[in-house]
């Protein structure tokens, strides 16, 4: 679990909230159902509009990575890279197939397999980097709903608020309706740009920051195998993959 993520999300929406009451407002006023209406759902419709279906979705399942990011244990790896090495040195590279079959990670068995089947090190480092680049493009394509929701957000905010004034213009006869209208056109600004700065952006910087790690991650495997295929001592293996921890 991601601490810091409810933490810094409770301390945005505390200060906005507490600098209202501050001022002397009232917490109600910032409820708005209409303008809370207007803000979400024009922000969903053009992301729903801008992505496909497979990368909506996939976003939208990536959101929980903000508070609940995937395991990245790099020194588990490396322990189990430096292992491979010596078993590799010691009883041939065909003694590693036998563990393939344990790995509950698909990438990492393939590495292991092309490196149990005797693939050059140029080509084994070829082929996974493909992979990792397509791994790492489908990922940054997903996070980006998230971002993307944060540049419509406050152009939707501000179309609430002209719909508001709308509504205020159209109703200057009838004074009792004057309040409601400016309430909506002025909350539905401010749920707009807070809702792209406190939630969308943020969230988008996070999940790039956990597919970094992922990515990373993976090339650490790929310089691994690299390593076990062209005979390096298991120490060197081991001290070259701890620089990427540094």
């Amino acid at each position: 679990m991601d601490k810091i993520s409810f933490a810094g999300l409770a301390l945005g929406v505390a200060a906005i909230v507490g600098g209202q009451v501050l001022e002397g407002g009232h917490v109600g006023s910032l409820i708005q159902p209409t303008a809370f209406l207007i803000v979400l759902g024009g922000t969903l419709g053009a992301v729903m509009l801008q992505s496909p279906l497979p990368v909506f979705m996939a976003g939208m399942r990536m959101g929980v990575w903000v508070f609940f990011p995937p395991v990245v244990d790099s020194e588990k790896l490396i322990s189990d890279i430096g292992r491979w090495s010596q078993v590799a040195r010691k009883e041939g590279l065909l003694a590693l197939e036998a563990q393939i079959v344990s790995l509950p990670d698909p990438f990492v068995r393939k590495g292991l397999q092309l490196l149990v089947d005797g693939a050059e090190p140029e080509r084994l480092r070829e082929v996974l980097e493909v992979e990792i680049g397509a791994y790492e493009a489908k990922l940054k394509l997903a996070s980006k709903v998230w971002e993307s929701a944060g540049g419509y957000s406050p152009t939707i905010g501000i179309l609430g608020a002209v719909m508001g004034l709308i509504h205020v213009m159209e109703n200057l006869s009838d004074p009792a309706k004057l309040g409601s209208g400016i309430a909506v056109a002025f909350v539905a600004t401010i749920y707009g740009v807070g809702a792209a700065n406190l939630v969308f952006l943020p969230v988008a910087k996070k999940l790039m920051a956990n597919v970094t790690r992922l990515v990373t991650l993976r090339e650490m495997l790929v310089d691994g195998l690299v390593g076990i295929a062209n005979g390096d001592n298991p120490r060197i293996v081991e001290s070259r993959l701890q620089g990427y921890l540094s």
